[in-house]
């Protein structure tokens, strides 16, 4: 899952039971920082002149934090690898149910009947862009770069934050390879092979599971977190690598001032790849696309700049005066303005934008950390402060005046598209119950002792809930919110803002008592979203630390089963505990509504996919 700021930040089983409800919804889409002269002569001398550049400009609203793919987990960050490296496979950019196809793999894998064997053959011909780091030669993927890539997440030197989720895959050998290194408190032998990942030859990668993993090929699918990286370049930039990024993919970075501005490029090595995809036959938008777009060469824009801007006033403003091509998520700040009814305001579509709405396959969530004193535990009285909690946060109040109505109620932690995912499901996560909740204090003893007019833990110490925030204008309006719906239980709370990335590595560490956040799908399957509640995976994407014996069997036995009855019988069971324990609070699936300047073509919002840059276009002549 990739996680995000919620304040602002993994479907084919299932996929239609949540498109019909995204259908009822109308929530299919509708639609179908300065040049460095340098880097623009770069282009233009390849026969081009300056003015026709086609550069792709739009924002993030949260920092990154870097672009090595074995130690980044945000949503920002992991919006740029896959755009310079590249997995084996990928998701089809207009296919619905999504499918695998290949990207830098030959043909899709050859797999065991158990699936436990999955054998991939790569296409030959495919080059990393040049660096320094290859002395001057041109440097050809080989079977042995994904080897080296899947083991850099098991070196506990790098302490890659997703690791866990590589971990399970389950490969052959990894994780002993693993130990080893932690007990000799050393680096991974990268040397030492391993049984489970092996390169039969130049081009041919062998993948030994210890148990069955049938939706592995989604897994593979993952250009974000498993593109490849070769073994010179990271030795070559050591611990400055996540500055320095080196793929195989359609862009190269060539500037970057942290949390302010991102420059990539055309990668002038890419290899011959052409405009393809699978829509289904009854999508016009993508039935469309397909026809305009087809048999052109990938990537089609030059340069692109992603500015990083965290308020919502001058991001906004930079796309209504044509700065962006791309407004990437409408603030929720601008939404009644932009979008009254949900349609695009008629002075935009005059102006030719193009309005794109989904609901999204992601949450917002409230996460309590476990291991707390004050908010963890499995006893009646910390159960009972969790879900007072929760029965006293007026979701729909926080759909209605903080998100502008871009959001739906959510019932569990598993997303829309997804298996598992099922949209009659309902449960007390979206109950708003003030009178039942501070009943539940009053009955297990959370009671005002002192008379200050705020409520003591059972023993009689204070009762203090410190909720990590953000220092943007948005985020003040969610820590109003909540502060009106603690100050109705009589419980203090202090806020404390921090950037995102800071409260992130805080929150990994164990260190935040809770926290709004959210993760947005990676694949179709729901069981990726339960993550955060596998026990084994505390501290990684589980941050909330919660365990329970009952829920990790659960996700155990989903791990190796097909798709089927039984199998969203146990997702059941697994939502079931988290409405139960309430290690985490889940508020909303969002709505995300982008909108297009009528020079950029070709953009649909991915579901599964962060990356979608090389299959847009930029109609120079439309543009002001």
């Amino acid at each position: 899952m990739k996680q995000q700021a919620a304040k602002s930040k993994t479907g084919r089983r299932q996929l239609l039971a949540a498109g019909a409800g995204a259908a009822a919804l109308g929530l299919w889409p509708l639609s179908a920082v300065a040049s460095s002269p340098t880097n623009t002569a770069e282009i233009a001398g390849k026969g081009e002149s300056a003015a026709a550049v086609k550069t792709l400009r739009y924002a993030f609203q949260i920092a990154e934090t870097g672009f090595d793919p074995a130690q980044v987990s945000d949503d920002y960050s992991r919006t740029i690898t896959p755009h310079i490296f590249e997995a084996l496979y990928a998701f089809d950019y207009l296919a619905m149910p999504v499918k695998s196809v290949p990207l830098t793999a030959a043909a899709l894998p050859e797999i065991s009947n158990d699936f436990k064997t999955w054998t991939i053959q790569l296409k030959p011909g495919i080059f990393f862009a040049d660096d320094p780091a290859f002395k001057g030669k041109r440097r050809e993927l080989t079977a042995e770069d994904y080897v080296y890539s899947f083991k850099r997440f098991a070196d506990p030197k790098i302490n890659a934050p997703l690791y866990a989720g590589v971990e399970e895959l389950g490969i052959k050998g990894l994780l002993e390879l693993r130990k080893q290194a932690m007990a000799e408190q050393r680096a991974l032998d990268y040397d030492k092979p391993i049984a489970g990942l092996r390169a039969l030859d130049r081009y041919t990668l062998r993948i030994e599971l210890e148990q069955a993993r049938p939706r592995l090929l989604e897994n593979l699918s993952s250009s974000d977190l498993l593109g490849a990286v070769a073994r010179e370049v990271v030795e070559a930039y050591g611990s400055n690598i996540a500055e320095h990024p080196v793929g195989t993919g359609p862009f190269v970075l060539k500037q970057w001032r942290r949390s302010s501005l991102i420059v990539l490029e055309r990668n002038p090595g890419y290899r011959e790849r052409y405009y393809e995809a699978q829509p289904a036959a009854d999508d016009a938008e993508g039935q469309a696309l397909l026809a305009k777009f087809k048999g052109r060469r990938l990537p089609m824009v030059d340069r692109v700049e992603i500015s990083i801007i965290e308020e919502s006033q001058p991001r906004w403003l930079s796309f209504l005066n044509a700065e962006h091509d791309l407004c990437y998520i409408v603030p929720n700040d601008f939404v009644s303005t932009a979008l009254p009814g949900n349609k695009l305001a008629p002075n935009l579509a005059k102006r030719g934008m193009v309005l794109h709405r989904v609901l999204a396959a992601d949450e917002a969530f409230t996460f309590f950390n476990m291991e707390n004193p004050t908010v963890g535990g499995y006893t009646p009285e910390k159960v009972a402060l969790r879900r007072a909690i929760s029965l006293g946060l007026d979701v729909e109040r926080e759909i209605r005046q903080v998100r502008r109505g871009q959001a739906v109620v959510a019932q569990s932690h598993v997303v829309p598209h997804t298996s598992g995912y099922d949209p009659q499901y309902r449960s007390e996560m979206s109950t708003y119950d003030p009178a039942r909740a501070a009943a539940l204090l009053d009955a297990y003893g959370y009671i005002d002792r002192n008379g200050d007019g705020y409520r003591e833990m059972p023993d009689g110490s204070p009762l203090l809930l410190e909720v990590a925030t953000q220092p943007d204008a948005q985020s003040r309006q969610y820590d109003e919110l909540w502060q009106r719906s603690f100050d109705a239980l009589n419980i203090r709370v202090k806020f404390f803002a921090g950037k995102w990335p800071e409260q992130m590595k805080a929150a990994r560490a164990g260190k935040l008592m809770l926290w709004m956040m959210g993760n947005s799908a990676g694949s179709p399957d729901g069981l990726e979203a339960l993550q955060y509640l596998y026990g084994p995976q505390s501290g990684n994407q589980n941050i909330s630390r919660f365990r329970n014996k009952a829920f990790d069997t659960l996700y155990e036995r989903m791990l190796v089963m097909p798709d089927g009855p039984e199998r969203e019988a146990l997702f059941l069971q697994a939502k079931r505990i988290q409405a139960a324990y309430l290690p985490i609070k889940t508020h909303v699936h969002r709505i995300r509504s982008d909108i297009t300047q009528p020079w950029l073509l070709g953009y649909r919002r991915p579901i599964f996919r962060n990356e979608f840059w090389h299959f847009v276009d930029i109609d120079l002549s439309k543009k002001p």
